[in-house]
């Protein structure tokens, strides 16, 4: 059993029929609607502005250029699973998510997943608003550094 790790933003999630296969298990793609359910969640809740904002307001998508997963263990119908993310790196005009799905302490499902800001008159890439940047360092990871030698 592989160990779970915690995200910088979760929720918890009831595995319901719609997911399902025949075999009563999460059928794979809708892992990859969870993770979209779970960012737009992050969007309005985590960073403090709204997927319907960002889209009809100011024009700006966050469209998946990249997306890579990893399936541990299966989820059955009725599981109560915890799906997260953490911002892994943000760059000029793109961001790098991890993703986790665990029930109780077990990895279920794992995913990298890259974003890119976009004007969506134009479809092409824009840079990071400089609110949706500080927003988005507010989820990264602390990195460990080491302490200095004192004598």
């Amino acid at each position: 059993m592989a160990a779970a790790a915690s995200y910088a933003f979760e929720r918890t999630r009831l595995v319901r029929f719609a997911h399902c296969d025949a075999a009563g298990i999460i059928f794979f793609p809708q892992y990859l609607v969870l993770i979209n359910d779970l960012v737009e969640d992050w969007l309005g809740e985590g960073l403090g502005v709204p997927n319907a904002e960002l889209i009809l307001r100011r024009r700006i998508g966050t469209p998946t250029v990249s997306l890579q997963c990893d399936f541990h263990a299966v989820s059955h119908l009725g599981d109560r699973i915890t799906l997260g993310l953490s911002v892994e790196r943000v760059g000029a005009k793109s961001f790098t998510l991890r993703h986790g799905c665990r029930a109780g302490g077990e990895l279920r499902m794992s995913a990298r997943q890259v974003l890119v800001f976009t004007d969506l008159d134009t479809h092409g890439s824009i840079e990071i608003p400089q609110d949706l940047r500080r927003a988005l360092h507010r989820f990264t990871p602390p990195r460990f550094t080491p302490p200095e030698d004192t004598p």
